[in-house]
């Protein structure tokens, strides 16, 4: 008896340090479709700062939950996505955002591929050249 009890709190435990359900609005349209439009279109281009590697659109993740309800409450209430967007860029960092700006702290990201791009290309020149000789 004093066995099965102890599976069942043990099974119970993680079930219990479950997090509430997510905010109103997570999962829920806006009633206008262009509100509701201009939320998907935000959402989307939003980073799931748990996740990481997907928007708060497509997260299921309570932090993403909640981000998709904040956003859809500020535009019932008449923001412009951008500057909720400028918002939560402000409250999370850049990294946020799947389109980060050019600045010193994001130069690597951009110019990484551009020179990964050059190297690659001047590696097949130099292998070309060989076998062009031989």
């Amino acid at each position: 008896m004093k066995r099965a009890l102890l599976l069942a709190a043990m099974f119970a435990a993680p079930v219990a340090a479950q997090t509430s359900a997510p905010a109103a609005y997570a999962d829920t349209q806006l009633a206008d479709p262009a509100q509701e439009a201009q939320a998907r279109g935000l959402m989307e281009t939003l980073r799931c700062v748990v996740c990481q590697g997907q928007s708060i659109a497509d997260s299921d993740a309570q932090m993403a939950g909640d981000m998709r309800a904040l956003v859809r409450q500020r535009i019932r209430a008449g923001e412009r996505p951008e500057g909720i967007r400028n918002w939560l860029i402000g409250r999370y960092g850049d990294y946020i955002s799947y389109d980060p700006p050019f600045v010193a702290a994001t130069a690597a990201l951009w110019l990484a591929p551009v020179a990964l791009l050059l190297a690659g290309v001047w590696i097949a020149r130099g292998s070309f050249r060989k076998r062009r000789r031989a």
